[in-house]
């Protein structure tokens, strides 16, 4: 049966036999009601003239969306995925839908301005109808749905008039209770000044002459004072406060926030040109952006994405890491905020009902630029424009979990259902991608210099191999490092550490039989967290108490291996004990909040050094940066992985150009024992094009992509006898096709020790 009379797909239904749910949504029932948690749902992907035969049909209750949840180019999104990765299609749906989760909406009418100029020629005999017109002319903020009804026009015929794009139902979600913050300021009443303290002295240049009024937490965090510090002087009528609302949309780190403004370089202004260009033919594209670190990538983008407003489109633009959403999307609200009707955020550290509400944002047209990590490509926005997928090399782009996804090629995919622009950018692109620009299948667009004539900063390799020969010590900060961080206290500069591991030790061995620790679902080794006081999974994330002996000897002699970020945060709080010092990892930083706080610091110099992963090497833009090192720079490199090399090098080269980004020159340290590879060699001269020419090459000695495609077809079961009989019975079928365009690399390997194998194959 239609939904309300729309024979359009993508509405909710509610089954009156509730069933276990294949989709959800978080708001669209005909009234200003709060949706329950747990209801039958199912996705009207389409209509059907005649059952299929042998199926048992349920009534329909009611439909749930009268805005259709999910646009139809949305649909074809979600069918394509779900046949090109064999994914099952209302788990594809289920990712793109919203959070299921409580929130209080109403539908909204809108009168459109083809409804306008129609009204009086159209239904002057049918009273009801121009009534209504009368009052949505009049009411600037539209009717609420049930009101629209009262006036006589029933649903059906307000769903035909929106089908005839003469009125707009918009559903409007709020929240239950308005959040706030409260807001600090110096009170300006003159006072002798020359006598005061030296906190009060710091405050009052902070409030009154550098940054202005700022939100509580973020004062405190700034000038490192207690909150009992600040009611004190609250009381004593030296600083004042008030409530703000806090909108939803905005981040409370970009309280006077204004973005520098910067005129295009020609290479910018070129890139630009192109992008434009591409505007102008209205028609699908895939252009690739290669610019060296620090070439003014982010300005680009946001000219595309103001030119994209311009002509009334909208845009997605994609980041790896959840941290970066925190910049570029400040930077989004700064440029396009107020004029063009907000910006949303998606991304998994927001809370469900952040997402929901931001979610709904979208879909009603609140907001035309989405800023967000791999998911954020289901945006539910119409007439799209533009998409831009920075640092497209990223691995975090591909889901590893049902529905699989890559967030690249699924941008790519969208934006070519809907005759948009991509625009793919990094300063080390993944080899498939440049090889497609080389040949001609994207557009390639480079920025060679940094901006304003600066340059890279030198790059000093620290071989591990002579600093033992010297120092007879194992201790992951190298001297020279040691030294360089000093000269950074020193000069009141801020220096980064990278080192690519999580936890306090890699594993758990035992001296006696030297066996390790190992997940039982995966077989790798535990991680060592100290602060949590267990040992880790970093792969499915099981857990499991530190053991006081080898669970294979029963020996007592059990020794933690290897140095991860939290044990290099603690060398470094023992080393330096005067530094203020941060650690920003998935460790430290959950949270959305918990990565403001670390970055919002560090960018207003609260902080001396940050220790971190990966995730510190993309994308950020810290002027008072000078130094960067890197702990074990090939560590990667020891990994099964014919992309071992390739990712080395390009976190190698992400990290060396967080430094030199300001005024002052930039240095980096690279801690190796292996200084010859190829990679490393490339990353110290930030030569792109020569890594690109021998990496190809082995690649295509090997058969490898860009030259084919990999495919890993996984067997699971929860016998391991089960999954291996399996696994060889899918082997023996692909056998007859060895050779024939597919090539099987291996017979059946065990992946883990209890319930998969997996065969791998390619095809040219």
């Amino acid at each position: 049966m239609p939904c309300g009379g729309c024979r359009s797909a993508a509405h909710h239904i509610y089954l009156q036999s509730p069933g276990k749910a294949s989709g959800g949504t978080a708001a669209g029932l005909p009234s200003d009601s709060a949706f329950p948690q747990e209801i039958g749902r199912r996705v009207v992907a389409g209509w059907a003239d005649k059952a299929p035969s042998g199926s048992k049909l349920r009534d329909v209750q009611r439909c749930l969306d009268i805005v259709p949840a999910l646009t139809p180019k949305l649909l074809e999104l979600g069918q394509w995925i779900a046949s090109y990765y064999v994914a099952p299609i209302g788990e594809v749906y289920r990712a793109m839908l919203p959070p299921v989760t409580e929130l209080r909406a109403r539908q909204i009418v809108y009168t459109t301005a083809a409804g306008l100029e129609a009204a009086a020629s159209l239904f002057e005999k049918v009273a009801a109808t121009a009534k209504l017109f009368q009052k949505l002319a009049a009411a600037r903020e539209g009717l609420q749905l049930q009101a629209a009804i009262r006036v006589g026009v029933p649903l059906d015929e307000l769903l035909k008039l929106q089908r005839r794009g003469l009125l707009e139902i918009r559903q409007q979600v709020h929240n239950r209770k308005r959040r706030t913050q409260k807001i600090i300021a110096w009170k300006t009443d003159g006072g002798d000044l020359a006598s005061l303290p030296e906190t009060e002295e710091r405050l009052r240049n902070l409030l009154a002459t550098e940054r202005g009024p700022l939100p509580l937490p973020q004062l405190l965090k700034l000038l490192r004072i207690s909150r009992a510090c600040v009611e004190r002087l609250l009381r004593e009528g030296k600083l004042e406060s008030w409530e703000e609302a806090l909108d939803p949309a905005q981040d409370p780190f970009d309280t006077g926030y204004v973005p520098p403004a910067h005129a295009l370089n020609p290479e910018q202004d070129r890139a630009f040109g192109a992008i434009r260009a591409r505007f102008e033919l209205g028609e699908f594209g895939v252009q690739l952006l290669h610019g060296v670190t620090g070439s003014g990538k982010t300005e680009v983008y946001l000219r595309a994405v103001q030119d994209t407003l311009a002509r009334g489109k909208t845009a997605i633009v994609l980041v790896p890491e959840i941290a970066l959403t925190l910049w570029i999307g400040r930077q989004c609200r700064a440029w396009f905020g107020a004029r063009f009707e907000g910006v949303a955020v998606l991304h998994s550290a927001l809370s469900d009902l952040e997402r929901a509400r931001e979610w709904w944002r979208v879909r009603n047209g609140e907001a035309r630029v989405i800023v967000g990590t791999r998911s954020a490509i289901f945006a539910p926005v119409e007439n799209l424009g533009l998409v831009i997928v920075d640092e497209e090399q990223e691995s975090s782009y591909k889901q590893e979990e049902t529905p699989r996804y890559h967030g690249r090629d699924v941008a790519i995919v969208r934006a070519k259902l809907e005759s948009a622009v991509a625009l793919l950018g990094s300063a080390t692109p993944s080899l498939e991608s440049f090889q497609h620009a080389r040949s001609g299948k994207y557009e390639l667009l480079t920025l060679a210099q940094r901006v304003a004539e600066r340059s890279l900063p030198s790059v000093e390799i620290l071989d591990l191999r002579q600093e033992f020969k010297q120092t007879h010590q194992t201790s992951p900060i190298s001297s020279r490092l040691r030294e360089g961080i000093q000269e950074c206290l020193n000069l009141r500069t801020q220096a980064l550490v990278l080192i690519n591991r999580r936890g306090y030790s890699w594993s758990v061995i035992c001296r006696s039989c030297g066996a390790t620790v190992q997940c039982a679902n995966c077989s790798i080794s535990m991680t060592h967290h100290k602060n949590r006081n267990r040992l880790e999974c970093h792969y499915c994330g099981a857990n499991q108490p530190i053991p006081q002996k080898c669970p294979k000897c029963d020996s007592k002699y059990v020794y933690f291996f290897g140095e991860g970020s939290e044990q290099l945060e603690e060398r470094l709080r023992k080393e330096f004990p005067a530094a203020r010092i941060a650690r920003l990892d998935r460790d430290t930083a959950r949270t959305k909040r918990q990565y403001q706080e670390t970055l919002g610091a560090f960018a207003d110099g609260a902080l001396d050094i940050l220790v971190g992963t990966q995730i510190l090497a993309k994308g950020h833009d810290f002027h008072r940066v000078t130094l960067v090192g890197v702990i074990s720079a090939d560590s990667s490199l020891t990994m099964p992985d014919f992309r071992a090399a390739e990712r080395t090098f390009q976190l190698m080269t992400q990290i060396a150009g967080r430094a030199g980004r300001g005024e002052l020159p930039g240095r980096v340290f690279i801690q190796t024992f292996y200084p010859e590879h190829y990679a490393i060699q490339d990353a110290i001269k930030q030569d792109y094009t020569a890594f690109f020419e021998r990496e190809l090459h082995y690649r295509q000695v090997m058969a490898y992509p860009p030259f084919t495609s990999l495919a890993n077809v996984i067997v699971r079961d929860t016998s391991l006898e089960k999954a291996i009989t399996w696994s060889r019975e899918l082997s023996q079928y692909l056998v007859p096709h060895n050779g024939d365009g597919i090539r099987v690399l291996d017979l059946p390997a065990l992946r883990s020790r209890a319930s998969r194998a997996n065969i791998v194959f390619s095809s040219s």
